[in-house]
């Protein structure tokens, strides 16, 4: 396949390719302050390197299974019920994750690199055993998400199991036990949410661009949201309602949505953080 620049990007500071096995650890990047039009042209890159690089079979492959087992579960029993709404509020706290190879997509894109797959074989060690760590950490606060869900509905329904989903969904929004648990789960999982977008947002994108370190790489990260509170909060508004869109119907939406939020997410690293 061809390599194609990204031109959206001109006006960000080039430094040519990355020495993969450069060893020596790196500044940490300075922050800029960016604004609505730049969520405009990271999410133009985005469907650009969609276009060039549709990387959409991948996630259906990966998404009917879960779809699947998801409902194979629900046909045989109801007591995981009241975990299916965590677990799908939950799937964006560990989404940076799975973005990985994405991000290195559109970083090669952007280089004039190889774009393949395979490609994949030359990231730095160093990057990938923080990147893992980084990972860790997503994942250990998406455990504590199932947590503070479960134990939110224990609060409000006791050891309550649904018989059907009828009666479940009745439940939740005609009494005042489920209103609560609607409210108050909202406002936890809101909190939750903060947490992992500052801490992955930028330090992912960041570790397969430069050698800076697990611990620089989510302080920069968390920066960059602090330096951009408004800015920031409208592009996670914009990514959970892709994700909404894109789960409407059957999770289909989401083979498109996923690709082009993660390639995203790359060109928005460059514009906030990017050397």
């Amino acid at each position: 396949m061809a390599s194609v620049k990204s031109s959206a990007d001109a006006t960000l500071p080039r430094t040519g390719p990355v020495d993969r096995n450069l060893n020596r650890v790196e500044p940490q990047p300075r922050i800029r302050s960016i604004g609505p039009s730049d969520l405009r042209i990271a999410l133009s890159n985005g469907i650009a390197d969609f276009a060039v690089m549709p990387t959409y079979a991948i996630f259906v492959v990966l998404i009917y299974p879960i779809v699947g087992l998801v409902l194979l579960r629900l046909t045989f029993g109801y007591e995981l019920l009241p975990l299916v709404f965590p677990l799908a509020a939950g799937f964006p706290l560990i989404g940076p994750l799975a973005a990985v190879g994405l991000y290195e997509l559109s970083r090669r894109r952007e280089q004039g690199l190889e774009i393949s797959w395979s490609a994949m074989r030359d990231l730095r060690s160093e990057a990938i055993r923080d990147i893992l760590a980084v990972g860790v950490l997503l994942l250990a606060i998406f455990v504590a998400w199932i947590g503070a869900a479960m134990t939110i509905y224990r609060m409000t329904f006791g050891d309550w199991v649904p018989p059907s989903l009828a009666e479940f969904a009745n439940a939740v929004l005609t009494t005042s036990a489920g209103w609560t648990l609607i409210v108050v789960g909202c406002c936890v999982g809101l909190l939750f949410a903060i947490a992992a977008f500052s801490v992955s947002v930028v330090s992912i994108p960041l570790l397969l661009d430069r050698n800076v370190g697990f611990g620089a790489a989510v302080a920069t990260s968390v920066r960059a949201v602090l330096a951009n509170p408004v800015t920031m909060a409208l592009w996670g508004f914009i990514v959970a309602s892709a994700l909404l869109l894109g789960s409407i119907p059957f999770f289909i939406g989401l083979a498109v949505v996923l690709p082009v939020l993660g390639h995203a997410t790359w060109h928005l690293y460059r514009r906030v953080a990017g050397y």
